[in-house]
């Protein structure tokens, strides 16, 4: 059985172009180069990363090499399309880099993204019909640019065998320690974990992301209610209300508000009342209890679970995490 020193190194690429995530680029290099060397020390060949460049004459190149001295392979065993803190991958410029893409993945070659990198991954045209994850805050436009892909914002990572795609900014931490586990093992990349303080489990981004109504619909209407559900703050509010404020009948305002916001109007209100709820657990010394019924929900246990179906987080889960210091130690 041939040892780690004489075994082909599994290479991984990171696509690279202007105005790209380097903090992510370089960080999940460093990820890589670390996991490696827990590999050999478990006799298995360490990570091999490279990053790509787009050539004058058309197609990419490899720009930089952990290891120059060995024989590069003919494709990376995964690809990684990083994201951009500036500004998405428009149609045009994106042609190339998905023609790239789409030719490395037909030679055998996993795709995965980071962030906004998605978008280079959907103009392939592989994600039709696929689920795939992107940062919530570029749901929308995402969703407009490619609607035949099944978007989940909510999800951090989803493995989807030959694609991998991660959610926000700093989901490169979770997609590389993926892609770690499924080429060297979970062993390796819970060392890899523990030596970075990284929590392997499973993260998903509605922990993080805050409700961003829509309010560039058009709908003046609705609008006006949206506006009224805001000011009047997050007490109980019945749909018979609503459609009165909207000035229209019952069912014509929840077709309406539901084509307008993409939510029916009780999941806004709930959407609104988590939000405050949030607030106050991050801020506030009040028990749950007193959350709930401050952001008008009698019945706390009813509160909990809607909590936690749209944050993902118990609410208990949610003020470990994300309270102030002052008001953790307060509320333990």
């Amino acid at each position: 059985m041939p040892d780690a020193t004489t075994m082909p190194l599994i290479e991984v690429g990171l696509m690279t172009y202007p105005d790209c995530q380097m903090g992510m680029v370089h960080g999940i290099t460093d990820l890589f180069d670390i996991a490696g060397r827990f590999a050999v020390q478990h006799d298995r060949v360490p990570i091999r990363v490279s990053h790509w460049r787009l050539q004058g004459g058309g197609g990419l190149a490899r720009c930089y090499d952990s290891h120059p001295d060995q024989p590069p392979a003919n494709t990376p065993a995964v690809l990684i399309a990083p994201g951009s803190l500036h500004k998405l991958l428009e149609p045009g410029e994106v042609e190339p880099y998905a023609r790239w893409l789409l030719d490395r993945h037909a030679q055998g070659t996993v795709l995965a993204s980071n962030c906004g990198g998605a978008f280079a991954l959907a103009a392939t045209g592989l994600l039709a019909g696929r689920p795939a994850t992107t940062h919530w805050f570029f749901a929308e436009q995402f969703r407009k640019r490619f609607p035949d892909v099944r978007l989940e914002a909510d999800r951090m990572v989803i493995d989807d065998g030959d694609i991998v795609t991660a959610g926000g900014l700093m989901a490169w931490t979770d997609l590389g320690l993926r892609i770690v586990e499924r080429l060297l093992g979970p062993t390796v990349m819970m060392e890899t974990a523990r030596f970075l303080l990284i929590d392997p489990n499973g993260r998903e981004q509605k922990n993080y992301a805050s409700f961003s109504p829509k309010l560039t619909h058009g709908d003046e209407a609705i609008l006006r209610v949206q506006h009224w559900l805001q000011a009047r703050g997050v007490g109980p509010v019945a749909v018979p209300a609503m459609a009165s404020e909207a000035g229209m009948e019952e069912r014509t305002f929840q077709r309406r508000f539901k084509a307008a916001t993409g939510m029916t109007p009780v999941e806004y209100v709930q959407h609104l009342r988590v939000g405050k709820a949030r607030e106050l657990l991050e801020f506030t010394r009040r028990t749950v209890d007193q959350i709930a019924w401050g952001v008008g929900y009698e019945d706390a246990a009813a509160f909990r679970k809607l909590f936690h179906r749209i944050i993902g987080l118990s609410p208990h889960e949610y003020r470990q995490r994300f309270a102030t210091p002052g008001s953790l130690a307060d509320a333990a």
